[in-house]
């Protein structure tokens, strides 16, 4: 598999799995802060769940390639000082 194909399975693995974690995560606290531990509330959890996970996954997709590059630019602007004055 080439460098090139791997790094774009990589990038679809890790939306993934990040999407799925932060949206179960997520749901599960704004779930547990409107509506408390009363009955039904995995179900409540579960439902949020498939929906927050639904819009996560394709927003994660999307947004983390831009996210890394932001995050490069800011550290090669942080750190350009650092060599200028080191």
């Amino acid at each position: 598999m080439s460098s090139y194909k791997q790094t774009r399975v990589r990038q679809f693995v890790f939306a993934f799995y990040m999407s799925g974690t932060m949206s179960l995560l997520m749901s599960g606290i704004i779930t547990l802060i409107n509506t408390g531990l009363a009955d039904g509330f995995f179900h409540r959890w579960g439902a949020a769940f498939v929906v927050a996970w639904a819009v996560a996954f394709p927003l994660v997709s999307f947004i983390a390639p831009m996210a890394g590059k932001l995050a490069d630019w800011t550290m090669a602007r942080l750190f350009a000082k650092d060599r200028q004055s080191g």
